[in-house]
């Protein structure tokens, strides 16, 4: 046994344990990666497009097997070409990728979170599922975009610029059909509305549903190149969704909304606050 182990390590190139832990680690890392890398692509347009390229693959392998080469002479090119491609492909989700690792954790160690950002932005969400459901009884359209780690400031820019707290009422005037700032998207930052009227990329998603208007394609763009959560009331069926990480959820109740919204911002939040907090108790037993 202990004579196929060592054949097993030579074939390898395994020459001790260290090399041992090393192939671990490195597996264990690859593993990551992929598992990372799926969580990115899965339920966006990117999975279409790794599907794509998986079937180039696979008929470039197939014709060169079965001795199809004009085939494989076309399937090469196009794989040549896909190089070249990629980075224009997976634009949006390579840069959501990349905001995402350096926002993660980085920012917490300078930002103190407290209790006072948990109760504004507990009101700010009780204030925003109170407008939807206004505005969805009503068939009056929104588009509302909240901002999260991933600075929309080109999106602010395009609107109209406002600094003030989050308020039904003030929603509410926002979006009244025929008022001037009614067309377009809200952002709201921090518990705040910082613009009206914006306007924000649509989707390339060509699979989408035609009944999907302009507001929820505008939601989906919005999704795909940021961490923002976009919220949408439809003017035609008075139905309240959310787009995030390029995916659509529909057919809201209130409380659906509000459970949602609790997820992404408030409850996120305290489990930074929970990870600062034990960082700072190590620190504390260390010294």
């Amino acid at each position: 046994m202990s004579d196929i182990i060592l054949q097993v390590g030579e074939f390898l190139g395994l020459n001790g344990p260290v090399d041992i832990i090393r192939m671990i680690v490195d597996i264990g890392l690859v593993s990551f990666l992929v598992y990372k890398g799926i969580q990115l692509v899965r339920e966006t347009r990117a999975l279409q497009l790794v599907k794509g390229i998986l079937f180039i693959l696979v008929g470039a392998k197939l014709s060169q097997l079965f001795g199809l080469s004009t085939l494989a002479f076309l399937f090469e090119g196009m794989l040549q070409l896909l190089g070249f491609g990629l980075l224009v492909l997976f634009q949006p989700e390579l840069r959501r990728a990349l905001e995402k690792i350096g926002s993660t954790g980085f920012q917490d160690l300078f930002v103190n979170r407290t209790g006072e950002d948990l109760i504004r932005n507990t009101t700010a969400i009780e204030a925003i599922v109170r407008t939807c459901q206004r505005l969805s009884a009503q068939y009056v359209g929104a588009l509302i975009v909240i901002e999260r780690d991933t600075k929309l400031g080109e999106i602010v820019n395009t609107g109209t610029q406002m600094d003030s707290l989050v308020s039904s009422e003030l929603l509410e005037n926002l979006f009244t059909p025929k008022s001037p700032l009614h067309d377009g998207a809200v952002v709201i930052r921090d518990a705040r509305i910082k613009a009206a009227a914006c306007y924000l990329p649509l989707t390339e998603n060509s699979g989408l549903s035609r009944e999907l208007g302009t507001r929820h394609r505008a939601a989906l763009g919005i999704s795909e190149v940021s961490d923002a959560i976009a919220l949408v009331v439809s003017e035609e069926s008075g139905k309240i969704s959310y787009a995030h990480n390029g995916g659509l959820t529909r057919n809201l109740t209130p409380d659906m909304l509000r459970k949602a919204l609790n997820r992404f911002l408030v409850d996120r939040e305290q489990d930074r606050r929970r990870f600062m907090f034990r960082k700072a108790n190590k620190r504390d037993q260390a010294d």
